[in-house]
């Protein structure tokens, strides 16, 4: 993973872990890694590791079973609770970056919907 200088390593992987979730490479009740197995994977030093999963409890995403690990939560309402919280900021991105460009609401609907329709050339 090449991380952004910018934004916190531990903001970054509890990100990619999120989208890990919601798009269900992480199903519920899924293992997650262990403190130790996530700091080797992304490179980072274990107490960040902890930071995640005590940030993803806090959130409701994963939960710790002492002795046994961390698991994803059980809960789809709150996988769909994510879904929709990561899908309103990626609009909102998508919309800022086309208002920077000059162009309307109007003009991103018509976008999509023409990015949309079938492709008749196929």
């Amino acid at each position: 993973m090449n991380f952004d200088p910018m934004i916190p390593i531990w903001l970054q992987v509890a990100t990619r872990i999120k989208q890990q979730i919601v798009t269900g490479e992480l199903p519920p009740g899924s293992k997650l890694p262990g403190g130790r197995d996530l700091a080797l994977q992304y490179g980072i030093n274990p107490n960040t590791a902890a930071r995640i999963y005590q940030e993803l409890e806090r959130e409701g995403l994963c939960q710790t079973q002492r002795g046994l690990g961390t698991f994803v939560t059980g809960s789809e309402e709150a996988v769909q609770k994510l879904r929709e919280e990561m899908a309103r900021r990626a609009v909102a991105r998508f919309l800022t970056d086309l208002k920077g460009m000059g162009l309307s609401r109007e003009d991103a609907i018509q976008l999509i919907q023409k990015e949309d329709e079938p492709d008749d050339h196929q």
